[in-house]
Order: structure tokens, then sequence, then C-alpha cells
């Protein structure tokens, strides 16, 4: 813009987290809300792409994410009896090419460590209302913030703001959820690999490498739990021996690794939404993150998503001509990568959460050899390392970024 704005942002995850500090950098006001009363990450651990990296190599915080990540070569999952279902390598996309297992809260101190200068955090402020024509936040206590000259909407996919700026065309819960916690590494077999193992599509467990944290030296994995909704809460998961039976059934060796994890105290719990909306900007208003777009967790990418919304947004400001046509222009470029991953997560989620036994028996017996197809392969690879543009495009990475990834995928 030729001038600086007045921004609120309404959430202080991974996506608030990047939009301040790209925001602020750029010489815009910036305040943020986060209804929590202490900052703090939530979730375990998650997969970044060449994609979320690139963001951070903008940010000039690739070398801090790597100093406490696991750097991950291989997407690898297999049924019960050891049948390979998805056997995915980085480098026969491109040799520079890895994925980065990072917690939550190694992403979270290193994006909050960056933004100090004309940092503006208000905490336990719960907004339950914006005003996308006059630019108001309202909290709950019945306090008005503003007006600012941009909202930005980054408070997660049960966001409550969304319709401020229009009711989405789909917003539905998944019928599955999670439970995770992060367990020691220690001698972990597959240290450079996310890991599978489902029975059917009723059952799936995930191990992935996340590395440290600042506050915690201790190199760990990510323990993930598929399991329906409506069994989150149920006896069978509160039994403490009945879990560990389930799980050792499926995996023995992931359960050893969570031999020292309290049940179910220790275990959190995720649940998922699918949103898509009519339209991502109306006045002084814009979402962003999950509030924009949320999706089943099957293809990894929501902190990726994120973070290339806050620098998309921040590159259409840059670009001037009003705000109205700088969001009209952040829009068009986020819908056009995030469209098909919607699409894709979508149809992928029945293969491998749902009660949908001929299905996953058809998964199992197809989608590893389909995946063999000379051309069909890149394809798959660039939808799983997030860059799919559009049903056959590719996006494109900056080649400065290439060039850092390469120097450092040793």
């Amino acid at each position: 813009m030729s001038r600086a704005l007045r921004i609120g942002i309404v959430g202080y995850g991974s996506g608030g987290q990047a939009a301040a500090l790209l925001l602020s950098r750029d010489g815009h006001a910036v305040d943020v809300f986060e209804r929590a009363p202490v900052l703090g990450p939530v979730g375990a651990g998650f997969l970044l792409q060449p994609t979320g990296l690139s963001v951070l190599w903008e940010l000039g915080l690739l070398d801090a994410a790597l100093t406490h990540g696991a750097r991950v070569r291989r997407l690898y999952g297999e049924t019960v009896a050891g049948r390979p279902v998805m056997d995915m390598r980085y480098r026969e996309l491109d040799a520079s090419y890895f994925g980065l297992g990072l917690q939550r809260g190694a992403l979270f101190a290193v994006l909050d460590q960056a933004w100090q200068e004309g940092r503006r955090v208000h905490c336990g402020r719960s907004i339950v209302a914006a005003d996308a024509e006059q630019g108001l936040l309202r909290d709950a206590d019945g306090v008005e913030h503003g007006p600012y000259d941009l909202l930005v909407i980054a408070n997660g996919a049960a966001s409550l703001l969304r319709d401020a700026v229009a009711p989405p065309a789909l917003n539905r819960p998944y019928p599955w959820g999670a439970q995770w916690c992060l367990v020691e590494r220690a001698d972990w077999a597959w240290q450079d690999e996310l890991r599978q193992r489902y029975v059917g599509a009723r059952r799936m467990i995930g191990m992935l490498p996340v590395g440290t944290r600042p506050d915690d030296a201790t190199p760990r994995l990510s323990f993930f739990w598929s399991l329906p909704v409506a069994a989150l809460d149920s006896e069978a998961v509160s039994d403490e021996g009945a879990w560990r039976a389930a799980v050792t059934a499926v995996w023995p060796e992931a359960a050893q690794r969570l031999r020292d994890t309290a049940v179910p105290q220790g275990l959190a719990q995720a649940r998922y939404r699918d949103t898509v909306a009519k339209r991502w900007h109306r006045g002084r208003a814009v979402l962003l993150g999950d509030a924009a777009h949320a999706m089943s967790p099957q293809l990894g990418q929501g902190v990726n998503m994120a973070l290339m919304d806050a620098l998309a947004l921040r590159d259409a400001l840059r670009e001037g001509g009003g705000l109205e046509s700088a969001l009209a222009r952040y829009q068009r470029v986020r819908r056009l990568h995030v469209g098909i991953y919607h699409f894709w997560s979508r149809w992928l989620t029945p293969l491998f959460q749902s009660d949908h036994d001929r299905i996953a028996a058809l998964r199992d017996r197809m989608f590893h050899p389909l995946s063999r197809v000379p051309g069909g392969r890149g394809q798959m690879l660039q939808v799983l390392t997030g860059l799919r543009r559009g049903w056959l495009g590719r996006l494109a990475l900056p080649s400065e970024f290439l060039k850092a990834l390469c120097e450092r995928a040793g």
C-alpha cells in the first residue's frame, strides 16, 4: 500500500503470527487479539513442506527452524500385514527437497521471538464480533477495538467471525478426529520418515519425527491415532489397558514409544472441519488460514497453507491499487492454490478415515501400484509436497530459496 495501515489480527496461531511479522516489517501498525490468557502453541507436531519452508526463508527464519526440526525425506504408509500403500520420497521430485517435522512449540517460539519491534499482543481477549465495513472488533466484555484499516480474521477452523465476510458455502465437522501426543524419539528406527500404519480405514497410527524446541533439547516424535469423533470420549478410550492393547495390535513399536505416556491424561484431542468460504474478503476484513479454508489433515497442509496466506497477503498489499483490489488479488492467488487441496482432501479422507471397508481394501491393493505409474508419481509428489497449483499447474518457488534449500539438504 502507498500508506501504512492500522491492522487488527484476530488469532495468534501460525498464520496470525506470520501475518503480524510480515505486515509489521512493512511498516503497518499491527494489533493482535488472542483469546488465550497466556500465549502458547496448540498442537503436537506437523510437517512443513517446501512451500512452508519458503515462507520461513522469506522471513529469515529458515535456519532457526532447521535447528529444531527433523528433516523428513520419505512418506511411507503400510497395512498391518506389511503391504505398502504409500511410498513417496522427496528426492524423486527434486534432489534438494525435504520436509521438516517440527513441533508446534518450536515454530511458535521462532515466530514469536522474531516479532519484537512494534509488538502489540492483547491476550485474554475473545473477539466475538467484527464489523467488516467499519473495521471494528468487539470482545466478549463488550469492549470495541478499532477502527482498523484492515481486519485479518485468523482464528482457526472453528471461527465464529468468518460470517462477517460472508456465510461459508460449506462448513461442517468431520466425523473422524484424532488423539495425539509427543514422545521421545530415542532409538526409533525411522528417524527421517513419516510413517503410518492402517487397519482398513477405521484405524490409523502416524509417527512423525519433529525434533526439538527451544525449551526442550530432547528429540521427539509426534504420535497420531485416528478415531471417530464419537469415540474420543468413550469408555474404550479412557480404559488404559484396552487403549494400549488396541495400539499394540496395530503397531507394537509405536506402543513401546508410548509406554511412559499417561492414558488418557497425556493424550490431546483433535477435531477437524471442512470449510469453503464463498469469498475471503469484504470491506475491511479478510480471512486467513483455517478460518478461510479448513480441511481434513490427510494431506497435512494446514500450517503450510496458513504461512502461504500470510505471505500472499503481504505481497498483495505491497502491489497497491487500493485495499479492495489488493484483497481481491490475495483471494485470487490463494484460491488457485488452495482449491485443489480442498478437493483432494475431501475425496481422500474416506480412503483413510471412514467405515468403508471395501474402499479401504481397494486402496490397499491399488494406491501403491498406481503411484508407480510413470508421470503419475510426479503428480502425486507435487500434491503431497504442497506444490500443486490448480489441476495441472505447479507452484513456482523463488530460485534463491531453492538454492538455499539445496545448500541445507544434507
